[in-house]
């Protein structure tokens, strides 16, 4: 077969003489291409190497196959020079022909293929644009992040909203129903208390008598007495205001409760350029010493309480804010949900009728103002009341 002949004749026998002795086997000639063709065919063979060390831990590289073309080029260029080395000995030209013929196909085939690929490689991202791309795709993930942010909080304060909103419409619900029952009830007691004072001025000769009708009224004035504080939490009751210092009046309550503080210091933090409200004084003392006296009765083993006052600015405008701040137990949230409600008390029976804290909302409400609890387990309470700027 000629391919077979072809292939005999080119690798057979044929009396040819070595490279050297084209070199007159000079030693300097010969080490020379020696030397030289050792490391121009090691740094060939070295660089395949490195393509595949690469390829394999990058295998998302677009251009796999070429580089392996690219590879197998190398390397054919590298044997070619250790096939020189091997000629200069030993007459195997045949042997060098068939690698240099290997080597020039895929040298064809690596330029033929390179050549479409040039357009996708010059299209590829420089250093700089990568750095570009990402610089902007972390402002987008933080712009994101912060929106996410926003979306959060603003759901945080819809929900917070629609809270203090149904409990709003369930305190104005019981504060009419218990407006309506304390209004008619006080003026039945009206007619009692009367009644009972006559007796006593047609019984006060009679020891007998006497006693008992005298108890029957201290009985019918504190029935009229917690009907006022219903009537206060359901803004019923009348109010006298007139613009004052809250300053002042909180340096009174200090003055009031000094006396029943059970030996807990009440301090004050007063803003000293605080903004005068209009305001029922005597109805805000009251207010002021029922929050001290709940904060005092939260620490029976003793504790902080501190009375502060500020401006603030909120959704109902400037306003001045006044803050009883206790170290005591604390509230529990479904504890804080029912707090401001009538009669609701954590109090041992007999302690506290639970009405100090809803006259508190409905004196602050009628104002126009708001009162709102801050308050964890075993951290202490805070009530804030913030009132009108006048």
């Amino acid at each position: 077969m000629p391919v077979v002949n072809y292939f005999q004749h080119l690798l057979g026998e044929r009396g040819l003489a070595p490279h050297g002795f084209c070199l007159l086997w000079d030693p300097a000639l010969i080490w020379t291409h020696v030397i030289s063709d050792a490391l121009i065919g090691g740094a060939y063979f070295s660089i395949p190497v490195a393509i595949a060390y690469f390829l394999t831990h990058r295998r998302d590289v677009a251009f796999g196959w070429v580089v392996w073309l690219f590879a197998a080029f190398i390397m054919a260029c590298g044997a070619t020079h250790f096939l020189s080395i091997w000629t200069l000995w030993h007459p195997d030209y045949g042997v060098e022909g068939l690698v240099k013929a290997v080597t020039a196909v895929v040298s064809v085939m690596t330029a033929i293929a390179l050549w479409p690929l040039l357009p996708r490689a010059i299209s590829l991202p420089s250093p700089g644009q990568l750095q570009a791309a990402n610089t902007g795709l972390s402002l987008r993930i933080a712009e994101r992040d912060a929106a996410l942010a926003a979306l959060h909080r603003e759901t945080a304060e819809r929900e917070r909203a629609e809270t203090m909103f149904r409990q709003s419409q369930k305190m104005e619900a019981v504060g009419q129903l218990t407006g309506g029952i304390a209004h008619d009830f006080n003026n039945l007691l009206t007619i009692v208390v009367a009644n009972l004072d006559r007796i006593r001025r047609l019984t006060e000769d009679d020891p007998r008598l006497d006693r008992p009708v005298v108890n029957a009224i201290a009985g019918a004035e504190r029935a009229a007495a917690l009907t006022k504080q219903l009537l206060a939490f359901a803004r019923r009751q009348p109010l006298i205001a007139t613009e004052c210092d809250l300053n002042a009046a909180v340096d009174d309550v200090r003055t009031l409760a000094g006396a029943a503080m059970n030996g807990i210091a009440l301090d004050l933090d007063l803003s000293p350029d605080l903004w005068r409200v209009n305001v029922d004084i005597n109805q805000i003392e009251n207010a002021l010493l029922n929050l001290v006296v709940n904060a005092r009765d939260a620490m029976p083993g003793g504790g902080s309480l501190t009375i502060a006052t500020a401006n603030v600015s909120d959704a109902i405008g400037d306003c001045v804010e006044v803050a009883v701040i206790d170290t005591g137990a604390g509230m529990a949230p479904d504890v804080i949900a029912h707090a401001f409600e009538p009669f609701f008390t954590t109090k041992e029976v007999g302690h506290g009728t639970g009405l100090g804290l809803s006259q508190v909302y409905g004196f602050v409400t009628q104002s126009g103002g708001t009162v709102a609890i801050e308050s964890e387990l075993g951290r202490g309470t805070t009530v804030r009341i913030r009132l009108p700027r006048a």
